[in-house]
């Protein structure tokens, strides 16, 4: 039994329901960005480092999303131990190849890997066997 259980909620469930609400908004802001950026001749140009506005630093070539930045831009407030790190990340990283969805990797790593979204990738993964050791490394990382 999950700590989500008790709501009604497995957390599979819950990630495929995101999934598809992710994928709904997509079949409509994609064409919509496509409409606009044929209509304004195509001289859209992003400002900045050219990742404004990206959801997952790590996926867009920006950082590597091992580096202590990252750490802390995921809001992590414990130890900075890489090799946990990596672990973790990994988790959120097989998740995003199994659904290849963009922005599921950025949530599962979201609030230091303390979300529904991590659970319910560990789930996904089938890997509710190792929760119990994912939590505790989730903690060492986020922990004030």
């Amino acid at each position: 039994m999950t700590k989500y259980s008790g709501m009604g909620f497995e957390p599979a469930i819950v990630l495929m329901a995101t999934l598809v609400a992710i994928m709904a908004v997509s079949v409509v802001a994609v064409p919509a960005a496509h409409h606009l950026h044929h209509h304004s001749g195509g001289h859209h140009r992003m400002s900045g480092s050219g990742a404004a506005g990206s959801s997952s630093p790590s996926l867009s070539g920006v950082e590597h999303p091992l580096s202590k930045r990252s750490f802390f831009d995921i809001q992590c407030k414990g130890v900075y131990d890489k090799t946990i790190f990596a672990r973790l990340d990994r988790v959120c990283e097989d998740c995003y190849n199994l659904f290849r969805e963009p922005q599921l990797h950025s949530l599962c790593r979201s609030t230091c890997f303390n979300t529904v979204y991590f659970k319910a990738c560990l789930e996904s993964l089938q890997m509710l066997t190792e929760e119990a050791q994912y939590n505790q490394m989730v903690e060492f990382l986020g922990k004030k």
